[in-house]
């Protein structure tokens, strides 16, 4: 398996850019896509009730036992500092995982209060979260909410009430919109399905201490050398995985990822990573490795399931940013741009897995830290198109893209935007945004996906952002803005991201769990996903001899005082790490200490 993603630092371009929170009046919307206003006002409204709301409640996917459902909320009063939203449901609804919003239900009564980032609410200013929840029966939507205790339903209570909420809501059920059945082709396959649960990783995380908490995630089986498509060192092979998926099922749509990556001269700007394959092996890559995998996905067997290949990690990207011309240029890299063998094995794979009908394709796309600069942002988005059309293939083969994979890059942060400035200098500034148009995945993501559209990919094409080790929670986590004494000040006092160094990427020290897997958690986001399985080394700290193909990377070493890619700065990993892939005890246990939300 696979280091993390390598990071190259790029030179000063020119400026602006990035979006900020929310906004959306409040509906109510049933189950079966009906909305009706709804609203409060109170003259006497405290400092953090509401004199006015409106709410969306939109349940985007339903199957037989549970549900996924966003909610936006407006504040039509006056502005607050924090917000708690309460409703009750009419049947045995349950909430069993929510994002954006912290969430407790007690029998049917349920509050969703702001997070840290998303308390203030002006007026007329929205936000939005969601959550995942079961049921039996009829899953009728709750049509009666409070917002900081405040009705949102016409009404002008004396006294807002302080508890959500009790009484069943008067709306007539409406039938609910029904999840295509198990082998129909969707848009987003993570949408309304389950996902698959490696039974190897889960077993190695339940063994630690306190890894039960999470052992029931989904990651991603990753087939990163020949022998791994049936199964290394007596462990599962595809077939296996994928007949346990089968029964994971159990008729239901089911998501199961898979990480493609053994191309040929892999991971051309890193060490800790290298593959099997030399420069000049695509036609071992295409008879070896992707005809066997493409022959076993399309078993009639797998039909129902949702494959989802997430396609060469690290590689494309490589070849622009580390070749000649640019300051972090390599030899492997230059030589992996002249043969071909990254586009045409990329290529490859688009076709021979994208013609299978229940396959989606997700390509990398690097994160903000590496491709969110003005020379690597439309460059790159350029190259993927062209890879996706080359030898005879078409952009209908990729279903999205990838960001973040195997890296630490935070989903959101709250105290800094792109456009600040601090005595007059831009946050671009900074030594650690250091002139890139991105501080955070979601942004970048979003970003990326349009520039993607507009280099002809699909319309509909969705992200992924691999969110397994990027919470940087724990006691380090910033609670405010930085001091504003000077630019640096600034971003280094909020920033989540506690890493020295953008470019470090090897088993980072004060790294923690980052969103639990969720499908649809924002505008042109397919899924958070756990592509990295938390627990699995990047890379050793010294080197150790392999049949593995992997090298030693020093960015992996603690000692190391680094390189270009870093600013020459210490590496920031951790000690005594074994090889990439292998399993790390002492990093699981820091990402779940770490993790944010917090287990």
């Amino acid at each position: 398996m696979r280091a993390a993603a390598q990071q190259p630092r790029q030179l000063p371009p020119p400026r602006h850019r990035r979006t900020a929170v929310l906004a959306a009046g409040l509906l109510i919307a049933t189950a079966g896509g009906t909305a009706a206003a709804f609203t409060a006002t109170d003259a006497s409204a405290a400092t953090d009730a509401v004199a006015g709301c409106t709410v969306a409640y939109t349940v985007q996917n339903q199957w037989d036992t549970g549900f996924t459902t966003q909610v936006t909320v407006t504040n039509t009063g006056p502005a607050v500092t924090s917000w708690t939203l309460g409703w009750s449901f009419a049947g045995n609804q349950k909430v069993t995982q929510g994002w954006n919003a912290d969430i407790a239900q007690s029998a049917a009564a349920v509050t969703a209060k702001n997070l840290s980032y998303n308390g203030t609410l002006a007026t007329g200013g929205s936000t939005n979260f969601g959550f995942n929840g079961s049921y039996s029966g009829t899953n009728t939507s709750p049509t009666a909410f409070t917002l900081n205790g405040v009705a949102c339903n016409g009404g002008t209570p004396t006294t807002p009430p302080t508890t959500p909420p009790t009484t069943p809501p008067t709306t007539p059920p409406t039938t609910p919109p029904t999840t295509p059945p198990p082998g129909t082709r969707v848009d987003n396959p993570y949408a309304g399905a389950k996902s698959y649960v490696n039974p190897e990783w889960s077993a190695k995380a339940a063994a630690e201490a306190g890894g039960s908490r999470i052992a029931n995630q989904p990651t991603a089986v990753w087939l990163d050398r020949i022998a791994a498509i049936n199964g290394v060192g007596g462990g599962m092979g595809l077939r296996a995985h994928l007949n346990k998926a089968v029964t994971q099922a159990a008729g239901q749509p089911l998501t199961i990822q898979l990480v493609i990556y053994d191309l040929p001269g892999r991971d051309c700007a890193a060490l800790a990573s290298n593959g099997e394959l030399g420069p000049n092996d695509l036609p071992r890559y295409q008879s070896e490795f992707i005809d066997p995998i493409a022959a076993i996905l399309a078993d009639p067997a797998y039909a129902n399931l949702r494959i989802v290949p997430i396609i060469e990690i690290d590689s494309l990207p490589n070849l622009v940013t580390n070749t000649s011309g640019r300051p972090t240029a390599t030899a492997a890299c230059d030589t992996m741009k002249a043969n071909g063998n990254y586009v045409n094995g990329v290529s490859y794979a688009l076709r021979k897995l994208g013609a299978i009908p229940n396959v989606y394709n997700y390509i990398d796309a690097g994160h903000h830290g590496w491709l969110g600069w003005d020379d690597n942002f439309g460059a790159s988005a350029d190259l993927f198109a062209q890879v996706a059309k080359a030898n005879g293939g078409t952009v209908d083969n990729v279903t999205g893209f990838i960001t973040n994979t195997a890296n630490y890059g935070i989903l959101h942060e709250p105290y800094y935007t792109i456009d600040d400035s601090v005595n007059g200098t831009s946050v671009r500034q900074s030594k650690w945004v250091d002139w890139n148009r991105y501080v955070d995945e979601l942004s970048y993501a979003q970003g990326f996906r349009n520039r993607l559209i507009q280099a002809g990919f699909n319309a509909n094409i969705g992200m992924l952002i691999d969110t397994s080790r990027n919470g940087w929670g724990g006691t380090a986590r910033p609670t405010g803005p930085g001091a504003t004494t000077s630019v640096d000040t600034y971003v280094n006092g909020g920033k989540l991201d506690r890493r020295i160094h953008l470019g470090n990427w090897c088993n980072q020290s004060g790294a923690g769990l980052g969103e639990r897997p969720t499908a649809a958690p924002a505008a042109g986001i397919d899924a958070y996903v756990w592509v990295k399985p938390p627990g699995e080394s990047d890379g050793s700290s010294t080197a150790i001899a392999n049949d593995e193909g992997k090298g030693f990377d020093r960015m992996c070493d603690p000692t190391y005082g680094g390189n270009a890619r870093n600013g020459n700065n210490l590496s920031g990993a951790l000690p005594n790490a074994p090889l990439s892939g292998h399993w790390f005890s002492a990093q699981f246990q820091e990402l779940m200490k770490n993790a944010y939300p917090a287990l």
